[in-house]
């Protein structure tokens, strides 16, 4: 399966998948199931995933 976003940044995928705004809210809320839920629709890997949840927690 080809990679939709290859190439792309983490905020690039967001912005193009529609999906920044849900994001932010899921960031400012602390719900790190609906970010992980995010990053997964924009096609992360999980090695790219943890790191930014981990990021999240620490706030």
């Amino acid at each position: 399966m080809e990679n939709k976003y290859a190439g792309m940044t983490v905020n690039e995928r967001l912005y193009v998948s529609g999906l920044m705004g849900e994001f932010d809210e899921a960031v400012e809320n602390k719900d790190t199931e609906k970010v992980r839920s995010i990053l997964e629709k924009v096609e992360l890997t999980e090695e790219s995933i943890k790191p930014i949840l981990d990021k999240l927690e620490m706030k």
